[in-house]
């Protein structure tokens, strides 16, 4: 899964921890995520989602193959 975390921090000027904090997962889970070692559950997905009000699938995508 692909993912633009990363992308929508840097439009927010949000940090890893700043993001962290309003979904209620360690720095380090963002990290794995935006890294693609983690997949978020869908209620992660859906936190993540909601803090930077965009629909999920604009957010994470399935790559080829899954």
């Amino acid at each position: 899964m692909r993912n633009r975390i990363k992308v929508a921090r840097a439009e927010h000027n949000l940090s890893q921890a700043d993001l962290a904090e309003r979904v209620g997962v360690s720095r380090q889970t963002i990290n794995s995520i935006e890294t693609g070692r983690y997949v978020p559950s869908t209620v992660l997905a859906l936190k993540i989602a909601r803090v930077f009000t965009k629909a999920m699938d604009e957010l994470f995508q399935l790559e080829e193959g899954d």
